[in-house]
């Protein structure tokens, strides 16, 4: 039975509040056996990963895997560096814009896709502390909104019993 749609494993939470997100993709993981068996199990962490561009290629680095329990000598190391997959225009188009300065590459989520390892990686620029100030009191705003609006629609409802 093959596994259908789409399961989250991790997010990198602090990423859509550290950068301004320009491009999402969504690329393959190269990964070892006992790496997508620890996966199944849920356990990973993205706090410290980031991507990077070496020789034509994409590398996920600091992509924290813990080893399977049940694993033997042919566990694999927690934080090795993995291959992302990719097409070649795709590659070739991040190349570019990350040469073009103040763009870097960041993971958002893992996640598997129809049965496959997926990781959503973003072309992103850093935020600066007045954005992110600004993003949190616009975020504020709104919830103050919802919760007024969520308030008079309760008062009416009680105002008709």
């Amino acid at each position: 039975m093959k596994e259908q749609g789409r399961k989250v494993i991790a997010q990198n939470r602090r990423a859509r509040h550290d950068y301004a997100i320009l491009e999402e993709f969504e690329a393959g993981v190269a990964l070892k056996g006992t790496e997508v068996k620890s996966l199944r199990l849920g356990r990973a962490s993205m706090v410290d990963a980031f991507a990077t561009i070496d020789d034509g290629e994409i590398f996920l680095r600091g992509l924290h895997i813990p080893e399977y329990v049940r694993g033997s000598w042919t566990n694999h190391e927690p934080r090795r560096t993995r291959k992302l997959l990719l097409h070649r225009g795709e590659i070739d188009r991040l190349m570019g814009k990350t040469r073009e300065g103040g763009l870097t590459l960041v993971p958002l989520s893992l996640y598997f896709s129809d049965g496959k390892v997926k990781c959503e990686i973003a072309l992103a620029r850093g935020k600066k502390d007045y954005d992110k100030r600004r993003d949190l009191a616009k975020k504020d705003a709104q919830r103050e909104m919802a919760r007024a609006v969520g308030r008079a629609a309760k008062g009416r409802a009680r105002s008709l019993k």
